[in-house]
């Protein structure tokens, strides 16, 4: 017999309780999409997916989510910066991927130390500092295995003058970092000030490996479900 409370079975609540919140997360990246229609809209759907993990397993909410796509080349803009609560595109930019990862197209991919190459996977911001790169933004790495070497490696959002589209045009990629997703100096420091003190990049390439074992985009519907629109700082 079917367990039940208020009248309902038990796995008609677990259903009805999981719906709402799984559809702001539907809701949420269809608004995404929307704001950012040259992005994969895969890609989008995975990062709210992670995002939504990291805060149903009891993660500070978040205002700002960052999403690189490392299956597009350099000289292409594929980094995107939205405010979830306003659902809006705040940056839509270049970025650099790591010496050792690839010459235009990002293809290799490491978390250890001295690998000079990107790390995938889903990341928390920490705080802003002024270091040999100038104003810089701290990150901390979720997912063993993948990133979680990133604070210790000095993984860190900056601005560098080789991520320039003159120098795509002349040699066919822009400049490459040390593992670091750097960007314009231009934009550099408000796009830091926009994704410090507890925000998420979602660091996206079609690796298999990080696809099946991710626990953020394999933390199953119920947990997705479980993260709310009330997780969204104000």
């Amino acid at each position: 017999m079917a367990l039940l409370r208020f009248g309902l079975p038990l796995a008609a609540l677990l259903l009805t309780a999981m719906s709402v919140p799984s559809a702001y997360a539907d809701s949420l990246a269809a608004a995404l999409v929307k704001a950012a229609p040259g992005a994969d809209a895969k890609v989008i759907n995975l990062a709210v997916r992670a995002s939504q993990c990291s805060i149903a397993q009891g993660a500070a909410p978040v205002q700002r989510l960052a999403i690189i796509d490392y299956s597009l080349p350099s000289t292409e803009q594929r980094l995107w910066v939205f405010d979830l609560k306003k659902r809006k595109l705040l940056f839509h930019e270049l970025v650099a991927h790591g010496r050792n990862s690839g010459e235009n197209m990002a293809v290799n991919f490491s978390n250890q130390n001295e690998s000079f190459a990107t790390s995938l996977g889903l990341y928390r911001t920490q705080s802003s500092y002024v270091g040999q790169n100038g104003y810089s933004l701290r990150m901390e790495g979720l997912e063993p295995g993948f990133n979680d070497n990133a604070f210790d490696r000095a993984i860190v959002i900056h601005g560098a003058p080789y991520v320039n589209p003159m120098l795509a045009r002349v040699n066919g990629r822009i400049g490459r970092s040390l593992g670091c997703p750097a960007v314009r100096p231009a934009i550099a420091h408000r796009l830091i000030d926009s994704m410090k003190d507890g925000q998420l990049l979602f660091s996206y390439y079609p690796d298999q490996r990080w696809l099946k074992t991710s626990s953020y985009i394999n933390c199953g519907s119920g947990t997705v479900a479980s993260a709310s629109k009330s997780t969204i700082r104000k």
